[in-house]
């Protein structure tokens, strides 16, 4: 009998303890990862605390974990033992359906989320269908991936998938750890780039992330002189905004695209967005593709995320760093 060493919390918002699980039987098309590092997301605080009312306990937080291929099922294919891969958010999806058999398997009707119904990669091991089990390029910093892996993806898909150009004028909203990556992402596609951040600290940073301009993001008034300049606003942030001011300063054909988990109303006036043809839409992470597109661009641009790293022994003190918004920018667990 296998048995996995991990980090579990048993009822909302409690302490993460030491946990230990059967997982098993190997599925014949699943691959088994020991994990090296983990990269903790929002995500895995909005999950831990069921703020999505989906959260099942004992949990076991973790969906961008990086670590060695050390099992495999007779049926998993283009992988080998000893390979260096990701796990992001997704874990099965069944290769069947319209959208898989599309190229979009994170749309599948059945996928498998790594932390939803099943135990995460916060823990020394964890399994997923072989699609899943995403290869890191050499040229990548392994200690540095994890992130990409959920937190990358998620700001990098809309680039693709909004059919973003390098001539585009592109807006960051929210400079934390998804943010800090798009800036990243949006420079090297060759963007004119601003940042807006509640935090005049951040300016310099986000600068240095591959900013061109930095805006408070609390002045309307600053946001309403963009007016019409903006080919797309990347929306990172869970928190209200002023939407009207950010769809005033969009340009026509314009794109409000949200990614951030925000659980109130978007209210829109449909007028807002017909006189200029805008659009205002949404996206999770991305397809097993466009993952692999999104770390062969970061490798060729040399993007990784700003991290600092805890010990996974250290897991329920890393977890109070990013409850109280310090984290500058993604906190990577060291297994």
């Amino acid at each position: 009998m296998a048995t996995f060493k991990a980090w579990a919390a048993h009822a909302a918002g409690a302490q993460l303890q030491p946990f230990e699980y059967d997982p098993g039987a190997l599925g014949a098309e699943d691959v088994e990862i020991a994990i090296e590092h983990c990269g903790i997301c929002h995500s895995d605080l909005s999950m831990l605390d069921n703020h999505w009312g989906m959260t099942a306990y004992p949990f076991v937080p973790g969906h961008e974990g990086v670590g060695r291929v050390v099992a495999m099922g007779p049926e998993a294919k283009g992988l080998t033992l000893g390979q260096r891969v990701g796990i992001g958010w997704n874990a099965y999806s069944c290769l069947h359906c319209e959208q898989c058999l599309a190229g979009r398997q994170h749309l599948c009707g059945s996928v498998l989320g790594t932390i939803t119904g099943r135990h995460g990669a916060f823990a020394d091991r964890v399994r997923c269908h072989w699609v899943w089990a995403v290869p890191i390029p050499d040229a990548l910093p392994f200690a540095e991936v994890g992130p990409l892996l959920c937190g990358g993806i998620t700001v990098y898909a809309p680039l693709e998938l909004l059919g973003i150009r390098p001539t585009s004028r592109v807006g960051v909203f929210g400079i934390g750890g998804l943010g800090h990556m798009a800036l990243k992402f949006c420079r090297a596609w060759g963007c004119e780039v601003t940042a807006f951040t509640s935090s005049d600290s951040k300016a310099e940073e986000a600068r240095a992330f591959g900013a061109h301009h930095v805006i408070s993001s609390r002045d309307s008034t600053a946001i309403q002189a963009l007016a019409g300049t903006l080919d797309l606003i990347i929306d990172t942030v869970n928190a209200p905004l002023d939407w009207n001011a950010l769809l005033t300063a969009l340009a026509p054909n314009g794109k409000l695209h949200v990614v951030g988990a925000v659980l109130e109303p978007i209210p829109v006036v449909a007028f807002s967005l017909i006189s200029g043809q805008k659009s205002v839409s949404g996206s999770p992470t991305g397809s097993r593709g466009t993952i692999d597109a999104m770390l062969g661009f970061a490798a060729r641009h040399a993007i990784a995320p700003q991290t600092e790293h805890f010990p996974m022994s250290r897991v329920n003190d890393a977890l109070d760093h990013l409850r109280a918004g310090k984290a500058r920018y993604r906190i990577v667990l060291d297994a």
